[in-house]
């Protein structure tokens, strides 16, 4: 490989080929502003010196043979660091939630021959998934550095660094296919829209020229409004139409609802005006929990259904118990895993102190959706009391507050979490305009999902090469650890003081 025409013509009157016309640059971007010559990259002031520029094209010319190399081993790296957190990530919760069924093991030989069989089957199902996650992230991680190279590569460094990222991203973007070609990822889709969303606006702020328009978005408390708006619909269509939201998020809103589905067939046909049809098997279902239950058809508000007997205040109290013991497993993996892949060098040194802030995290956010399922059942109980009603509004009012729980968490969790119950929120809100005809079935996007991301995530690689201070430090050194902090604008190696 030899240097271009310009290249050779700069390093003849001492000038480094990092600024050549063939890598889009000029030769006054070689002069700092104190008027002395140098480059930024190579680091080099004085062209005449034994160090000068001119030996870094000669250094280049050197290393040639060597930098396809390189630029494969940065995709190797990439793609096995993608894996590693794709597949530490998904396979840590699939243990975590493993280690639960086998804990709900019944003793009877019969039901421990059934429960075998589901676990085996649960096994396998954790194991694929922790493969296909794996492989999204790593074919992910490896498609945007392959493209990265091969743009730079072949269009210049220099030249193509404003756009190139951002292609890349929207390249690499259909990986998400490799979780299962007939598996939607809306809700995650939407959360990484979100996610690029906050990116663009941060970019905004900071831009002369839209910094005024993006200026309310800085609101302080504009994390915990965003919570209770997601919460008021996740949560009545939890109560009222659990269709509208994915199955795996609404599974994870019956295990720590805290309720049978009797009772929430219950409260649905109360709110919605309709005549009640299961008293009986409520009435039945207290019964096995040795509550001993009359409940009226003429009620006006559902407190008998949701706690029985219990005052509205004891069965906050003790359903806060409950759901604090349920929320301890959820966030275990959420706060150790990272820990092992983001702290891994600093657990040798400060195991204790690193530990110590994962289950101090873990008690916290635990404590946060324990108080969140809890206010939930308080609220709505304390407006239909005070109403003396129940109908679709008051479940919608009553969930909103629910949403200021999120102030126990940390600061720079509140709009990570915010983002991600908005996504739930609009992915649920979209079905129920769809069911009731406001908005029609997309039939000629087939992977809306797909598109959605893709294009999220060439905002947000764009955002990791053109714009990374406005990433939060954390999420950049694992970007940085994973895809490489990103090449000088030149297309010559960075020089070294020899």
């Amino acid at each position: 490989m030899l240097p271009a025409a310009g290249d050779a013509a700069a390093s003849s009157v001492g000038f480094c080929s990092c600024f050549s016309v063939e890598n889009g640059g000029s030769y006054d971007d070689y002069i700092d502003g104190s008027g002395n010559r140098g480059c930024m990259h190579c680091k080099r002031s004085d062209p005449s010196s034994s160090s000068s520029c001119y030996s870094c094209s000669s250094l280049w010319l050197d290393l040639a043979p060597f930098k396809d190399s390189e630029k494969l081993r940065r995709v190797i790296t990439a793609s096995a660091k993608g894996f590693s957190i794709g597949a530490g990530l998904k396979g840590g919760l699939a243990l975590f939630s493993i280690l639960t069924r086998l804990r709900r093991r019944q003793s009877s030989a019969s039901s421990r021959k059934i429960e075998d069989f589901s676990n085996k089957e649960a096994i396998t199902m954790a194991i694929k998934e922790t493969i296909r996650y794996g492989l999204f992230l790593g074919t992910f991680a490896g498609t945007f550095v392959s493209v990265d190279e091969i743009i730079g590569a072949l269009g210049g460094h220099r030249r193509t660094a404003r756009w190139r990222a951002l292609l890349a991203g929207l390249i690499a973007g259909p990986s998400m296919l490799l979780t299962g070609p007939n598996t939607q990822h809306t809700s995650l889709a939407i959360y990484i829209l979100m996610r690029a969303a906050v990116l663009a606006s941060r970019c905004g702020i900071n831009s002369k020229r839209f910094g005024r328009i993006c200026k309310p978005l800085t609101w302080k408390h504009g994390d915990l409004f965003l919570m209770c708006l997601s919460s008021s619909q996740i949560l009545s269509a939890y109560l009222l139409k659990q269709e509208s939201l994915p199955p795996s998020y609404k599974s994870f809103l019956n295990k720590h609802g805290g309720k049978d589905a009797v009772i929430l067939q219950g409260m649905k046909e109360m709110a919605s005006g309709l005549p009640f049809s299961n008293l009986e098997a409520i009435e039945k279902f207290y019964k096995t929990t040795g509550v001993d239950i009359k409940l009226d058809p003429e009620m006006k508000v559902p407190c008998s259904i949701v706690h029985g007997n219990q005052g509205c205040l004891t069965h906050v109290v003790s359903f806060f118990i409950q759901a604090y013991k349920r929320a301890l497993p959820v966030y275990l993996p959420v706060y150790l895993i990272p820990a092992l892949i983001v702290h891994r060098k600093g657990l040798l040194e400060r195991p204790y102190t690193i530990l110590g802030k994962g289950l101090l995290g873990t008690a916290r956010s635990s404590l946060f959706l324990s108080v969140y399922c809890s206010s939930a059942w308080m609220w709505t109980c304390f407006l239909f009391r005070i109403f003396e009603k129940c109908n679709i509004p008051m479940v919608a009012m009553g969930t909103f507050p629910t949403g200021l729980s999120l102030a126990i968490e940390k600061k720079s969790r509140r709009m990570e979490i915010s983002l991600y119950c908005l996504a739930r929120a609009i992915e649920s809100f979209c079905a129920c305009l769809t069911d009731i005809g406001y908005l029609p079935q997309s039939k000629n996007v087939k992977r809306a999902d797909v598109v959605i991301f893709s294009l999220s995530t060439a905002i947000i690689m764009h955002c990791y090469a053109q714009e990374r201070e406005v990433f939060r430090s954390k999420y950049l050194n694992v970007l940085d650890w994973v895809f490489g902090v990103p090449p000088p604008p030149c297309e010559t190696p960075r020089c070294k003081s020899s």
